[in-house]
């Protein structure tokens, strides 16, 4: 898959500026050596992922001035009775993150991908619930992943992470960066309100999807290690 093809198009139609375009096809390799970390220190594929050429604003549902900028998303995908999880990656992340920032939020939805597979395989995406306050979405957000010990063996990763997800991301320089050089700029904008962004599968959709069976165990072993893990933090 071309994880570029629509930074490439939104180029070709004028939306992107040249240096912007170049900056992204030139940095994309720290994206690359990213989910080749990911999936070395995992032992897991990672899910299909793509360039979005775009910022992604989330506005809660008071129609406030309080928004907030996701550098990356994970959707679930239907598409001719086929169910596949995308990562989507925003275009400023790559054109201005740090490369811990970025290994970093690939990692953060990793984790959200298989919490994702973990509820599908267990029948429990009939719904999910979404806050409507930035606040409230930042802490369900940490509260509901794996417990990235479980699922990473790359300390310097596991740092990465750390830091930048104590309580939900924030990394004020890539925020900065991405106010002036893209959004100031009118560079283009996806705006995603807070409670739409929510998955809500029948169970008849859910008794169709068919699970690779290696993830589903993997899973099992992140599950295992994750209860050793909370067992050591009683004692």
């Amino acid at each position: 898959m071309d994880h570029l093809v629509k930074v490439r198009e939104a180029y070709q139609k004028g939306l992107l500026p040249q240096d912007i375009h170049d900056a992204i096809l030139e940095r994309f390799e720290l994206v690359s050596a990213g989910i080749q970390r990911i999936e070395k220190a995992s032992g897991t594929t990672y899910p299909i992922s793509y360039v979005e050429p775009s910022v992604i604003l989330t506005s809660g549902a008071d129609m406030s001035f309080q928004y907030g900028i996701l550098f990356a998303r994970t959707i679930p995908v239907f598409f001719e009775e086929k169910f596949q999880v995308v990562i989507q990656i925003s275009a400023p992340l790559v054109a201005f993150g740090l490369k811990g920032t970025i290994h970093a939020i690939l990692a953060h939805e990793f984790l959200h991908y298989l919490e994702l597979i973990r509820k599908i395989s267990k029948m429990e995406m009939l719904s999910d619930e979404v806050s409507s306050s930035l606040f409230e979405n930042t802490y369900a957000d940490s509260t509901r992943l794996f417990e990235p010990r479980a699922v990473f063996s790359d300390q310097t990763l596991l740092t990465h992470i750390t830091k930048k997800f104590p309580t939900g991301f924030k990394d004020y320089k890539l925020e900065d960066k991405t106010e002036k050089f893209w959004i100031s700029k009118q560079l283009p904008v996806t705006n995603v309100a807070l409670d739409a962004n929510t998955v809500k599968l029948s169970a008849e959709a859910l008794a169709k999807v068919s699970l690779n069976q290696n993830l589903l165990q993997k899973i099992k072993e992140y599950e295992e290690r994750e209860s050793k893990l909370r067992k050591k933090k009683l004692y």
